[in-house]
């Protein structure tokens, strides 16, 4: 990579480099976001039992994150941090590798899904049973979407490893539009409820994949001449993706199981309930969605830097961008306990369903700037190699989330469960950053993320 390149991230200013790269994440992360969004409006106004439907089935593509993650972060890492040493070739390696290992994980995970649907949704012992069908129709055919999603992933962290975030963000941006686009269309205008909503997922999906493979091989811009997408696999290389993407990975999984678990409690207390937390996740993920984009920007920086050895920008940008997380943070802790209620009349104009969103956004506002320190901290680690810190306080904090949650319901009800949540977001995001502060202060990080 040249040193003058805009996508070369160990030269220049700082803030201006790590907004270069962050902005367009951010910008695919608020298109999801509004993708889902725009899909439960029109999922509420089909039924609050097909929002509810939607949340569980859901609940095992957001577990699906933790093998899509072994891909996306085999590529950040490993491609931003020989790009930062000078060693293009390995970079690439590490980019056509991942990006096969994540083809393999989609189509083993989507083929699971499609073969144990009714256990899957059986598990969190949906009390209506037209939900639990509906569940079981959704997830069936969302699952043909998977692999499209795993690949789409790599090749994402492969651009975004070489400081090119624009372009997953115009490709994805693209998909978002599509799926936004059909689902009035496939929920309504063709009348397949819940099913025309997978349907749109799945080829919203493919397009987006389609648009990033030309990408890797056509733009202009394309972080290497070439990008073969299937060639022999490099076992060395597959072995330190591996090593680097396991701790996020089991991190991911367990994070998302413990959350199953603590909806398997919610569903007791019915559709309502479960309706409320899925719009709530959704308005809520305005921190951490949009904390995650930065942090995947923030990976790159600290990849390209660690790979060169640049010591004293990876402190400075850490702080920078702990400045611009903590402001975002701030202002959507306001949102949320001030206006954010008033969106649940979008979704589900019921009195009751708006009454019960804004005591869960009141509830979930408090850990939001937690959550923002979070994403800085995690994201420092993860671009030095260091993947292991921050996965071990989100194990434990999941953990106790579970432990806090069977004691709360019973105090509580439903509110009881989203304070545990809450309350053990907050100490997983101070944790973190003092985990890693202590180790960058007390210790040179250079030693440290090497050890």
């Amino acid at each position: 990579m040249h040193p003058e390149s805009k996508y070369n991230l160990t030269t220049g200013g700082i803030l201006s480099k790590l907004l270069v790269v962050a902005l367009p994440i951010m910008g695919s992360q608020l298109s999801q976001m509004s993708y889902n969004l725009t899909d439960m409006y029109w999922l509420g106004r089909l039924s609050t039992g097909a929002v509810a439907a939607t949340g569980v089935a859901g609940m095992y593509l957001w577990l699906s994150m933790a093998l899509l993650m072994v891909g996306r972060m085999g590529a950040e890492i490993g491609v931003s941090q020989n790009l930062g040493r000078g060693d293009s070739i390995a970079a690439q390696s590490f980019g056509e590798n991942a990006f096969m290992l994540s083809i393999a994980l989609g189509v083993a995970y989507g083929a699971a899904l499609y073969i144990w649907q009714t256990p899957l949704v059986g598990f969190f012992n949906i009390q209506e049973l037209d939900v639990a069908a509906e569940a079981r129709t959704y997830l069936s055919i969302v699952s043909f979407s998977v692999p499209f999603s795993f690949a789409n992933a790599a090749l994402t962290g492969y651009f975004t490893a070489s400081g090119n975030s624009r372009m997953p963000f115009y490709m994805n941006s693209a998909g978002f539009a599509i799926n936004m686009a059909l689902d009035p269309l496939m929920i309504f205008g063709l009348r397949l409820g819940v099913a025309g909503a997978a349907l749109a997922t799945i080829i919203a999906q493919a397009i987006s994949f389609a648009l990033m493979a030309v990408a890797a091989v056509r733009a202009k811009n394309r972080p290497f001449e070439r990008f073969r997408f299937f060639s022999r696999p490099n076992p060395e290389t597959l072995r330190r993706i591996i090593r680097w993407s396991a701790p996020i990975s089991a991190e991911s999984a367990f994070f998302t199981f413990m959350t199953m678990i603590t909806s398997r409690m919610i569903s007791p207390f019915g559709q309502t309930a479960l309706a409320v937390g899925r719009i709530g996740s959704q308005i809520e993920s305005l921190s951490w969605l949009l904390a995650g984009g930065y942090g995947s920007a923030l990976t790159a920086y600290m990849g390209q830097n660690y790979g060169s050895s640049q010591w004293s920008r990876i402190r400075r940008g850490f702080n920078i961008s702990m400045a611009v997380m903590g402001i975002w943070g701030a202002i959507i802790t306001v949102f949320m306990y001030t206006l954010g209620g008033q969106t649940y009349w979008l979704f589900l104009p019921d009195p009751d369903v708006r009454a019960l969103g804004v005591m869960y956004l009141r509830i979930l506002a408090v850990c939001q700037l937690s959550q923002c320190f979070e994403a800085v901290a995690g994201a420092a680690f993860k671009g030095c190699g260091r993947t292991l810190p921050p996965s071990i306080v989100s194990i434990v904090s999941n953990v106790l989330r579970v432990l806090l949650a069977m004691v709360f319901v019973r105090i509580w009800g439903v509110t009881g469960v989203w304070g545990a949540i809450s309350l053990t977001a907050a100490l997983r995001g101070i944790t973190t950053l003092t985990w890693y502060l202590a180790e960058s202060r007390n210790r040179h990080i250079r030693p440290v993320l090497n050890g």
